[in-house]
This record gives C-alpha cells, sequence and structure tokens, in this order.
C-alpha cells in the first residue's frame, strides 16, 4: 500500500532498530544526514540503487558518502493493512564487495527476535 504524504508517495516507512541508532550515532554528523537523506529518497522511489534484496529476508540501505560505502541491513514487516514498515537492525561501513555474512546473520537474528516479541 502507497501513502501520500506532503503530496509525495510512501512507499514504506523506516523504523530504526536500536543496533542501528547506535550505529547511526557513531558516524558525523554529514554523515548522519546522508543517512537519513538517502533513506527518506529510498521510501518516496524504490530506486534499488539505495534500497536493495540482500537475501529473501534481508534488504539494505545503500549509502555511498565521504569515500565510504555504508550499509544498513532491513526487513519488512507487511502486517499492518495501513502501512509498511520497514526495519532497520544493524549497520556497517562496507570494507569488500560482497555484504558480510555475519551481519546477514546477525541482521536476521534481530528480525527473529522482532517477530517473536511481536506475537508474544
Amino acid at each position: 500500500m502507497q501513502r501520500i504524504i506532503n503530496d509525495r508517495m510512501q512507499f514504506f516507512k523506516t523504523i530504526f532498530l536500536e543496533e542501528a541508532d547506535v550505529f547511526i550515532a557513531s558516524l558525523d554528523i554529514k554523515t548522519r544526514q546522508k543517512i537519513f537523506y538517502n533513506v527518506h529518497i529510498a521510501e518516496q522511489t524504490n530506486d534499488p540503487e539505495l534500497f536493495k534484496k540482500v537475501t529473501d529476508d534481508i534488504w539494505e540501505f545503500r549509502i555511498m558518502f565521504n569515500k565510504l560505502t555504508i550499509r544498513l541491513l532491513a526487513f519488512w514487516d507487511k502486517t499492518n493493512k495501513m502501512q509498511t514498515l520497514v526495519l532497520a537492525t544493524n549497520g556497517f561501513i562496507k570494507k569488500t564487495q560482497k555484504t558480510p555474512v555475519n551481519e546477514i546473520e546477525h541482521a536476521k537474528r534481530i528480525m527473529e527476535r522482532y517477530f517473536k516479541e511481536k506475537y508474544n
């Protein structure tokens, strides 16, 4: 479902979970601003350059800024019929071509914990 916010379409709303918040807070102000800007644009455009599927369940926000390749891993929560949520789980500065498996596994554990807590 798409929502219209300030005359613009919004495909989803992003929520930053604790580990994503801690990662973002560790970065300088300009980098944080770039992350939030890219997430905002991704919410409105569904651009694969900004938000891309990594595995069946895990997606990544892709941010390039100041020679850094930053990734925020996330998953979808489509259980609310009124609003689709994307939950950012954890972030890291990418140093290799491939997304590290341990970061993906960490995001999956956070996702499993989120849904377990939501339904219990």
